[in-house]
């Protein structure tokens, strides 16, 4: 049971689910409903797709993520990013408007299902940290941009193309001769009033006495007032017959559960793709999931959550859908309503089939301006000019990763920018690995503690110098730390002990270990001897499995104070009335270089 229970999330909460639970999981449900039906239509247009197809791949994906996830509040379904990267992978292979693209689509949701639930098994959850946050943010603000650039030629009311910015701007640029003027005033007007109604109706509502759950319910309902509000509009002044363009017939009912075709030259194109989708996904639902997790002290689980996202991609390729993942604001209003476990998700399943069983036909004179004015609304949120400011504040190097893939993103496209985020950030993590921080290190007088000899005024001796390496010892880094401790030698000719200090050190790997072999080897035969301190248990113990520790032409110490009080006891005991002079800035704290 307990086997069954770690893969079958809802064995767990089911057991204690009860009358008052579900219902805060259903007022959620009604809530979400009502902002994710504008929002499916919207983003499946987005992704090249009819808009049913948007609805489809918020149904079964829902219950599939309430059997298999761990997020009480994690609103599954379609989402920008991923309907953007959708339209990019799937338009390599076929035209949009096809049955092939459509296929296409499927297969890619069931492929990156395959890849995310074979992750899960595999527990490789951690290959997402290969994209850091810079990166997400960068690639996210440039995908925000994007994504709202290429709806404007639906709120203009014009043809464009194009899957870079550069190209998509040149497009509108070139066609704006063409604009529909009614078509303008719509896309303008609905992304107006979208705009008031999610940065001030709601404040305006609590101000005149309304309650804040009936004002957040009617904030969240202004998609849907855009929705009926243009569609009537469109379907009473006959706006179809002045090339206002509309979504057109929407089939009712719900589709039938089919196996995507296995065509195995598709899936190898799509595979690379349906790979970067899987990875961003899971990020972007994994830091949603547990930051809402945190604020009710309550865990999920990484590569269970890969397992549910990848029943809920699967689940939408058998349902005619397209790749999904949790989505920001959704499952934040979803938490806001009161979700208390992940059968809110299922009760919105429901509630979507019943609109697409029912209500899609109504649809059929809803102006395409409106759906791309709540994306460009949605989207915008995602772009957070900010961070690349807070970024260069405080990390050049983490600023370059976030503005190569923010460039790239914007002018070659989304496959691109993610494959050079993360080429930045390996990168740059070897750079910064190969080169670690090292410090010569001194007594501070009085005390047993060892200070950094550039930022606090210590004490050293002119017979032992010690180094303090802050990073664990590998291939990467070894023959800095060969170069450096020569270096130091050769300007010192006093020298007679040199102690490697280890606090930080947690591993030593075979490379690093021969490094260490030379430089004892190297140090002897200059008459210098090579001590260690601080070495931690777990690489001791492994230094000790090797020849090593006897042969080396010191001692390893266990604290730094033992050393220095054998090798100089002189300046191991000097007071603080003797502090030299010469190290300077006292005053200032460095941090973690303890």
């Amino acid at each position: 049971m307990t086997y069954l229970m770690r893969f079958l999330p809802i064995l767990t909460w089911g057991r204690t689910y009860d009358r008052e639970t579900a219902t805060s999981d259903l007022i959620a449900a009604v809530i979400v409903t009502i902002m994710l039906i504008p929002q499916s239509l919207a983003y499946a247009l987005l992704a090249g797709l009819p808009p049913e197809v948007g609805l489809y791949a918020s149904i079964l994906p829902l219950v599939a993520y309430t059997i298999f996830g761990t997020s009480r509040a994690l609103a599954v379904g379609p989402v920008a990013v991923v309907s953007l990267m959708t339209a990019s992978a799937v338009g390599e292979f076929a035209q949009q408007g096809t049955a092939e693209y459509l296929g296409a689509a499927i297969a890619l949701a069931f492929i990156s299902g395959i890849m995310l639930m074979a992750m899960g098994f595999f527990r490789l959850g951690f290959l997402a940290n290969l994209l850091s946050h810079p990166v997400i943010s960068g690639f996210i603000t440039a995908s925000g941009l994007l994504i709202a650039s290429s709806q404007l030629k639906h709120i203009i009311g014009i043809s464009a193309s194009g899957h870079n910015l550069y190209d998509i701007l040149t497009s509108i640029g070139s066609n704006l001769g063409n604009t529909n003027l009614i078509t303008l005033v719509i896309g303008l007007t609905a992304t107006g009033f979208l705009f008031w109604v999610r940065k001030g109706l709601k404040k305006q509502l609590l101000g005149i006495g309304v309650k804040p759950f009936l004002a957040d319910i009617l904030t969240k309902s202004g998609p849907i007032a855009a929705v009926f509000v243009t569609t009537a509009v469109a379907a009473v002044f006959d706006l179809a017959s002045r090339d206002v363009r509309l979504v057109g017939d929407i089939p009712s009912g719900l589709p039938l559960p089919h196996i995507p075709s296995f065509d195995s030259a598709l899936w190898l194109q799509l595979a690379p793709a349906a790979l970067l989708i899987s990875v961003i996904g899971f990020v972007e639902s994994v830091s949603v999931a547990q930051t809402l997790a945190a604020k009710k002290r309550q865990r999920i689980v990484p590569d269970q959550e890969l397992i549910g996202l990848g029943a809920s991609n699967i689940a939408s390729a058998i349902s005619g859908g397209y790749p999904v993942t949790g989505g920001f604001s959704r499952s934040v209003v979803n938490f806001d309503a009161g979700a208390a476990t992940p059968a809110a998700g299922a009760f919105t399943a429901v509630g979507i089939a019943v609109a697409t069983l029912f209500f899609t036909p109504l649809l059929s004179h809803l102006p395409q301006a409106t759906l791309a004015a709540t994306i460009i609304i949605a989207v915008l949120s995602l772009v957070d000019l900010g961070a690349i400011k807070r970024t260069y504040a405080y990390s050049k190097s983490d600023f370059t990763a976030m503005a190569a893939t923010i460039i790239v993103t914007l002018f070659l496209g989304v496959e691109q920018g993610v494959v050079t985020g993360v080429a930045f950030s390996i990168a740059l993590y070897l750079y910064r690995s190969s080169r670690p921080h090292m410090a010569i290190v001194g007594v501070v007088p009085g005390t047993e503690h060892f200070r950094n000899v550039d930022r606090h005024k210590v004490a050293t001796g002119s017979r032992v110098l010690t180094l303090r390496v802050d990073e664990s010892l590998f291939f990467a880094n070894s023959r800095y730390l060969e170069d450096r401790i020569y270096a130091l030698v050769a300007e010192r000719p006093e020298i007679e002990h040199i102690v490697l200090m280890c606090p930080a050190v947690n591993s030593i790997d075979a490379s690093a270990l021969e490094s260490l072999e030379e430089i004892n080897h190297r140090l002897s035969d200059s008459g210098v001897d090579f001590h260690l301190s601080e070495v931690k248990g777990p690489v001791m113990d492994r230094l000790q499995r090797t020849d090593f520790v006897a042969h080396l032409s010191g001692k390893v110490f266990l604290s730094q104070y033992d050393a220095l009080c054998e090798l100089d006891p002189l300046t191991a005991h000097i007071s603080e009335s003797h502090t030299p002079k010469k190290a300077a800035r006292s005053d200032i704290w460095d941090g973690p270089e303890i």
